[in-house]
């Protein structure tokens, strides 16, 4: 069994494209791929009920259907920072318990793809951070770096803080986030030479998520 965690460099890079992307070039793989949001803020219609719409785009995407505590273990009504919206639904985000949903997945499947609420330090609680979370599941990370100015500072920033916890940063993907951002290509040069881990795609500007469509170059070990 393989997993991943896919963190950002900001709310919006395109956490959730690159997941179920990712899923898609997994399932080419591996038979039972399945998708994780640990914790999500915010929802939508789904069926007869509410659910996150980072979760029913992961579920679209995976081979294998699990009950929904499982998949999306903390699901909050605000689309808030998680420890905000937990905070006004009276939950408290207990890291341990999602750790136990993430094994269970995990024992069902042969490919698990978790993806992080935020950045990589978005507050989960008022003591604990995504960054906490990422460390107790001990799972290789992707950095989804959103292309526009400033990336570069947010894309170092965050990958010396996945390191700082002692976990391996996998592979990078660079989403063009920004159609009229200047010197995209100079950029991912830039980030090519000093992230020190592969770049797993480029995702082209998508007026609509098209997560079939991603191109991965997946490391050798998930194939």
């Amino acid at each position: 069994m393989m997993g991943c965690f896919v963190t950002g460099t900001d709310t919006g890079v395109g956490k959730t494209l690159v997941s179920a992307g990712l899923l898609h070039a997994l399932a080419r793989h591996h038979r039972r791929v399945v998708g994780m949001k640990p914790v999500a803020a915010g929802l939508v219609p789904w069926g007869e009920d509410w659910a996150s719409e980072d979760a029913i785009a992961l579920r679209a995407a995976s081979t294998l259907a699990v009950p929904p505590a499982l998949d999306n273990p903390v699901l909050l009504p605000d689309p808030l920072s998680p420890h905000i919206a937990a905070a006004r639904a009276g939950v408290e985000i207990d890291i341990a318990a999602i750790v136990t949903s993430y094994q269970t997945l995990a024992a069902q499947a042969d490919a698990v793809v978790v993806e992080g609420a935020g950045g990589f330090l978005v507050p989960l609680t008022d003591t604990l951070t995504g960054a906490d979370l990422a460390q107790a599941l001990a799972l290789p990370v992707v950095l989804v770096v959103g292309l526009r100015l400033g990336c570069l500072n947010h894309a170092l920033l965050t990958a010396e803080a996945i390191r700082a916890r002692g976990l391996a940063l996998v592979g990078w993907v660079a989403n063009r986030i920004d159609p009229e951002m200047g010197a995209a290509d100079e950029n991912i040069a830039y980030l090519r030479a000093r992230l020190n881990a592969p770049l797993l795609a480029e995702v082209p500007y998508q007026d609509l998520p098209e997560p079939g469509s991603l191109v991965f170059d997946l490391p050798k070990d998930w194939q």
